[in-house]
């Protein structure tokens, strides 16, 4: 997995989280695009997915470090599924740093060249213990 090009778009995306460059961070989603705030709570569109990770950060004191371990890629057509363990780093207003690992789910769509992120999951099927 470590050659496929999905793996440097997703890092990509996670430098212009971490840079707050939530214009550039847009680019990486596809216009009708779902992002899983939190389970029970989803947006759709890019408006609203920008104004969801100005949220997340704040919440996040502004600290968030985001990397992603293993990762793999499967392939059906112009769809990919990602999987991945993304890794998360937040420092708290008290200064305690708290880690937390979460096993994401990631859709992308191929259009043209460029790999457009559909679906964003990062609490994968943890999803499952809400139903």
């Amino acid at each position: 997995m470590s050659s496929h090009e999905l793996k440097t778009v997703i890092a990509a995306a996670d430098r212009a989280i971490m840079a707050e460059d939530f214009d550039a961070l847009m680019d990486f989603y596809d216009e009708q695009a779902t992002l899983v705030i939190r389970p029970g709570l989803e947006v759709s569109g890019k408006e609203k997915i920008a104004k969801a990770f100005v949220a997340i950060t704040d919440y996040f004191n502004h600290s968030l470090k985001i990397t992603q371990d293993r990762m793999t890629v499967i392939e059906g057509g112009d769809t990919a599924l990602v999987l991945a363990e993304a890794v998360l780093e937040t420092t708290g207003t008290d200064g305690v740093v708290t880690t937390i690992t979460r096993r994401a789910t990631y859709v992308f769509r191929r259009l043209g060249d460029r790999w457009l992120c559909v679906v964003d999951n990062s609490y994968g099927t943890d999803l499952l213990d809400e139903v």
